[in-house]
């Protein structure tokens, strides 16, 4: 009898990202041949807010599609807001305004960050429409990864939490502490791991209001809070980049012209030599385990999501 091959993500047919991770070998499946299967995806939306969508887009999938359930990636972008720099014709073609789906349902929400961060969120052009995919996230939605300026918008939309501006960027990769091994989040990971660090505000443990159920994670002694489980409100907060690609900051780091040297990144401090990628599995560890969360956890009837 021939068994049939179950293959973890669904992503557009002529999506880029595809050819990308078909060469990294991660398994994808086709629109066609996820409708010969009889079995009930994981429906994930991925509410991408960088400018450089397309690289967003295949970090996610990467993580997405390297865990064994069936993921169809829905790509979401907000309604009213033009994107820069990625082409009209791939938004149109892949993305989805938000407007447009919020009468449907998801087993989890990925809010990507977005370069802002040095902008009060109450003039971010976006913010309204934001805070209502918030809200939306809390009856439609089982369950959110929040990250980066998305994770700090996230717990001041709910929390009323202020972000703080830092006096210079804080870029590199550097050990964070794993502060609740036991938490379904951090499952596998170690007690010290390394995370890419990309941004230009904070917010301080000593904000977190009590009683709010927030919990730490993980965190950095030298860049602060990590991750954050907020399940009052279904939601993962991280605010670094265990997404990242191991050029990942090296781009940034040429795109804003040496303003800045990530920490802990070239060898020898040599923008000239090759980063090595000692985060890999950390981030494919903290996408498992949230993916499987989820799995375990949500709705077998999409309906049925927050009754």
């Amino acid at each position: 009898m021939e068994r049939r091959r179950i293959v973890p993500i669904r992503i557009a047919d002529n999506l880029p990202a595809r050819r990308t991770l078909e060469a990294e070998a991660v398994i994808v499946m086709s629109e066609t041949e996820a409708a010969r299967q009889d079995i009930r995806p994981m429906r994930i939306a991925l509410l991408n807010l960088m400018p450089d969508k397309i690289t967003t887009e295949t970090q996610i999938a990467r993580l997405l599609g390297a865990t064994p359930l069936q993921v169809e990636l829905e790509l979401v972008r907000i309604s009213d807001h033009v994107s820069k720099n990625t082409s009209a014709g791939h938004i149109s073609s892949f993305y989805r305004p938000w407007e447009e789906v919020r009468d449907e349902k998801y087993d989890g929400l990925i809010v990507t960050g977005a370069p802002v961060e040095t902008i009060p969120f109450e003039e971010v052009a976006y913010w309204d429409e934001l805070r209502r995919i918030f809200d939306w996230s809390q009856t439609n939605v089982h369950r959110t990864l929040t990250v980066c300026w998305g994770a700090m918008a996230a717990l001041h939309h709910f929390h009323g939490i202020e972000k703080h501006e830092l006096p210079t960027k804080a870029a590199g990769v550097f050990r964070h502490l794993n502060r609740a091994p036991a938490s379904p989040w951090m499952r596998g990971l170690p007690d010290v791991f390394d995370v890419p660090v990309s941004r230009w505000s904070e917010v301080r443990r000593e904000d977190l209001p009590e009683g709010h159920g927030l919990a730490v994670l993980a965190e950095s002694p030298e860049t602060g809070l990590c991750l954050i489980d907020d399940p009052a409100q279904n939601m993962l907060h991280m605010f670094n980049h265990l997404e990242y690609d191991t050029l990942t900051l090296a781009g940034e780091y040429a795109r804003d012209e040496g303003g800045y040297l990530p920490r802990n990144y070239f060898p020898g401090d040599d923008p000239a030599a090759l980063p090595v990628n000692s985060w890999r599995g950390h981030g494919h560890l903290l996408f498992g385990n949230w993916i499987n969360e989820v799995y375990q956890t949500t709705a077998f009837d999409l309906a049925d999501i927050g009754k």
